[in-house]
């Protein structure tokens, strides 16, 4: 397999503002390989943060919308290229792959460029408790029952965020801020907000069958930190519309970067978690994790 042309040194190390200093990132649903990947975004907030330990908890490229045309711009494989190289540089990089990158898990237990792909993963936290890391569309039950209907959905969702684009470049010629359509869609529509609280309850579910006190996960594209009958359910959001990540601090602050939030750094933490004692009544606030294990 030949690999993209690596970025050049000064656009990978670049001065810039304060960088983002954490322990551990987690980001999913990417979707390199369609024309709604924010990858100028992704790439900008790769380049700002360092990590010890950074989950691509699936979706990363999007095979589905490749099989059906095929579009690979530059910025997506910088965005790759600046991946590997922080593998290379001594970043823990651990790819739980979903369902748009499903040939990747065909190659689970193997090692790419520095990359470990694996099935799930296990964050274990430095009071013992543990965050099980799924990408989460095993627990879609449109994907796992009728595949043609996600893939319907999924031509739906492209042609929302193809009219998202026009609709929001001409807000930007009136000076108007980025706004989702999607995502209203996801919030408002009775049907879509019943099925996300189904997807959260039944990951939420399985973690805690699993043993874990917490998960991480993608697929739906709703960043959100809360608990569900006792288990901390994390998602990391996507970077086509929400433009989020979750990131562990140093301190084992768990918070949700929103880069979609124009002029506000991200570092300044608009969406942060406040740093607090880990209860019931604070589910958004874990305590110091200790290294990553993969199991």
């Amino acid at each position: 397999m030949t690999l993209p042309p690596e970025l050049p040194a000064d656009a990978d190390d670049r001065p810039g503002p304060v960088r983002l200093d954490v322990r551990t990132v987690f980001i999913s649903d990417l979707h390199l390989g369609t024309p709604g990947c924010r990858a100028e975004a992704l790439l900008e907030f790769l380049r700002d943060t360092d990590c010890q330990t950074l989950y691509l908890v699936g979706d990363i490229i999007d095979g589905w919308q490749l099989r059906r045309t095929w579009y690979w711009p530059q910025s997506h494989n910088d965005v790759v290229q600046k991946l590997l190289r922080k593998a290379r540089k001594g970043t823990r990089v651990i790819f739980v792959p979903g369902n748009h990158d499903e040939f990747a898990r065909r190659y689970v237990a193997h090692n790419f460029g520095g990359v470990d792909v694996v099935a799930d993963a296990m964050h274990r936290l430095a009071d013992g408790r543990r965050l099980w890391v799924t990408h989460g569309d095993h627990f879609d039950g449109v994907i796992q029952c009728a595949r043609w209907l996600a893939v319907l959905g999924d031509m739906a969702y492209e042609f929302t965020l193809s009219v998202n684009r026009w609709f929001n470049s001409l807000r930007a010629r009136l000076g108007l801020p980025y706004w989702s359509l999607s995502r209203y869609l996801k919030l408002k529509v009775k049907r879509a907000v019943s099925y996300v609280g189904d997807f959260e309850a039944a990951v939420a579910r399985e973690a805690r069958k699993r043993g874990a006190d917490g998960v991480v996960c993608g697929h739906i594209h709703h960043a959100e930190m809360r608990d569900i009958d006792g288990v901390l359910y994390c998602n990391d959001g996507d970077w086509v519309e929400s433009l989020t990540a979750l990131v562990e601090h140093h301190d084992g602050r768990l918070e949700i970067i929103d880069r979609s939030l124009e002029h506000v750094p991200a570092r300044r933490g608009r969406g942060a978690v406040a740093p607090a004692p880990a209860s019931p009544a604070m589910p958004q606030t874990v305590e110091a994790m200790s290294p990553v294990e993969a199991e």
